[in-house]
């Protein structure tokens, strides 16, 4: 079945002559992360089912602990410019995908400071995908939990299905490789729900507009 979604999502990017574009936010800066394989590893499920990826890691964006947010400047050539290239990244994306580790039974305190860095109007009317994980059997179930709120007050809605990865140093290498039959199988359950919201939604924005 998710075989032939992507064959569709790819004829439906062939159609309107746009791909998908998908913002991956990698919501930890920890020493040792093992987040990164999970992000590498979701770019790439993305990328073969015909997807533009952009992915925002806090540690090589370096977003400081934030002060001011760039919808807090009203003129915008006052905010700082790698702030305001971010910004048009998240404002063109069709869908996001939320990489989270649990802090604390939690959300990654790096996570919700980058994504805070832009306004609600940023993600508004698209959905959103989260990918969860963790070293134990849960894979990041209770940050999950919380990022459903999160994700909803940003106005990017989660899709019903989350994708968690318990184990995640036994099921990817260091490469994002998948390490058994179940991380492609899982991933494309959530790139499948994620491409029929994404297209309907951009649809509808692009037929109706947005509420004013």
């Amino acid at each position: 079945m998710y075989a032939a979604f992507r064959n569709l999502s790819r004829t439906m990017s062939k159609t309107s002559g746009q791909k998908l574009k998908v913002v991956i936010f990698l919501g930890t800066c920890r020493e040792g992360r093992v987040g990164l394989r999970v992000s590498r590893f979701m770019k790439n499920q993305l990328e073969k089912s015909n997807h533009e990826v952009t992915v925002f890691d806090p540690l090589e964006m370096k977003f400081p602990l934030l002060e001011r947010p760039v919808f807090h400047y009203k003129d915008r050539t006052e905010a700082p410019k790698w702030m305001c290239d971010a910004e048009a990244k998240v404002k063109e994306a069709d869908a996001y995908v939320v990489v989270s580790a649990e802090y604390n039974h939690s959300i990654p305190p790096a996570l919700s400071n980058m994504m805070d860095h832009f306004g609600g109007s940023s993600y508004a009317y698209k959905p959103s995908g989260i990918v969860c994980y963790s070293p134990g059997i849960y894979g990041g179930m209770r940050s999950a939990m919380q990022l459903r709120a999160f994700l909803g007050e940003l106005g990017c809605l989660s899709v019903s299905n989350i994708f968690g990865i318990p184990e995640v140093h036994k099921a990817l290498d260091e490469d994002g490789k998948p390490l058994n039959d179940h991380m492609e199988r899982g991933a494309n359950r959530l790139i499948a729900q994620l491409d029929w919201n994404a297209h309907a939604m951009r649809n509808h924005r692009e037929t109706f507009g947005i509420p004013q």
